[in-house]
């Protein structure tokens, strides 16, 4: 068994477990969880039951109970979109991204936007967090202000040049408002685009309407940034 599981990459305990779930009765329904979940590497398990009655006899129209489910438990994919926790759920996550953002740049009749929509105008923006202080960084083919050239995965990039001088309070103030500083650009936005065209905001709805997509992602010195496709489209 030892030799097996050396091959199959696995530790003995593993590969144990695996051809015990493999050979229990409901290893299909296993089956068909898992490709439900997409692969979810870890999968919500409810626990209960439901039973949906005729509101005017009582009649029991449908029942259900997860004690028929193997281990007693209804797994649910956990949705998370971070990969590092969940690889298939973020991949699921990313590929329905991609193709949001690209039927929304390109069009796609298929999901009810029209193939003119290429034609808009649209702007690809970074919206970056401001400085709170040097840190160590690959700025191309130049070394690191601290005289370093630093490898790709050198632990210190990212962190504080002087840890005693860096603006640490207000790294965690704008990561925590991160969210409500992006719906203010949103609505400074339209109210700078009026003001520029000569119309009041009222109008200026009236006559155009600009669509956001965006992703969040944090920077090696872990302040929240923005990648956003903003399209304007007319009446």
């Amino acid at each position: 068994m030892t030799d097996a599981a050396t091959m199959a990459g696995l530790d003995p305990a593993t590969l144990n477990d695996l051809l015990r779930l493999a050979g229990s009765d409901g290893f299909d329904r296993i089956q068909d969880q898992i490709r439900r979940t997409g692969g979810c590497t870890d999968p919500i398990r409810l626990q209960g039951s439901t039973v949906t009655r005729d509101a005017v006899t009582g009649h029991v129209l449908h029942s259900y109970s997860t004690d028929t489910e193997p281990g007693g438990v209804l797994r649910l994919a956990c949705g998370n979109r971070r990969a590092s926790r969940c690889p298939a759920c973020a991949w699921t996550y990313a590929g329905d991204t991609y193709h949001l953002i690209r039927a929304g740049l390109v069009g796609d009749p298929a999901k009810g936007t029209p193939d003119t929509i290429r034609d808009h105008p649209r702007v690809f923006a970074t919206l970056t967090a401001p400085s709170f202080g040097p840190v160590h960084n690959r700025p191309g083919t130049r070394p690191c202000r601290c005289g370093t050239h630093h490898p790709e995965d050198a632990p210190e990039l990212g962190t504080p040049l002087d840890p005693e001088s860096y603006d640490y309070a207000g790294a965690v103030l704008w990561n925590n408002h991160a969210s409500d500083l992006w719906r203010y650009f949103t609505i400074y936005l339209r109210r700078e685009i009026a003001k520029r065209a000569g119309l009041t905001q009222k109008a200026a709805r009236e006559q155009s309407r600009v669509s956001f997509g965006k992703v969040a992602e944090y920077q090696k010195r872990g302040a929240v940034h923005f990648h956003a496709v903003i399209r304007f489209d007319g009446p």
